[in-house]
């Protein structure tokens, strides 16, 4: 987990990039973040902030038997989970995101979703999945 962190030329460079998917066909479980940071697209791996609770919190809710560093990703496929975003580019913020972004973001993740059939999808930001999917009164759970 010793990973060398991104200068401040690096994150800045990062603005507008994208991260692969982590994805394959037949997945238990596709979790779908709302866009890459920046440290995110820096580094090229999914939630590799420091201090980002999506790798505890696996660990937590019983889907991995220990913390994955970011760049372990792809252990996920083994478990058969896989990570996407519902908006490709990298932003310092999501807030920087446009809504059109969203809606055209809904509809690549549908094909995705046709195209690897994953079992369930997991929205991380119910703010996005609204806007994405115009529900406006859409609730936390299934």
């Amino acid at each position: 987990m010793g990973e060398r962190k991104p200068s401040k030329q690096e994150l800045l460079a990062a603005a507008g990039k994208t991260v692969p998917d982590v994805i394959a066909h037949g997945l238990q479980l596709l979790f779908c973040g709302i866009n890459p940071g920046l440290y995110t697209a820096a580094v090229g791996h999914h939630f590799a902030r420091p201090g980002n609770r999506f790798w505890p919190t696996l660990l937590r809710a019983g889907f991995t038997d220990r913390v994955l560093a970011p760049s372990e990703e792809r252990e996920l496929l083994k478990h058969g989970y896989g990570i996407t975003n519902l908006v490709a580019r990298a932003t310092a913020s999501a807030s920087e995101l446009l809504s059109e972004e969203y809606v055209r973001g809904a509809r690549i993740l549908e094909n995705k979703i046709l195209r690897y059939r994953p079992k369930c999808v997991a929205f991380l930001g119910v703010g996005a999945y609204r806007a994405a999917f115009g529900l406006p009164k859409a609730m936390i759970g299934r």
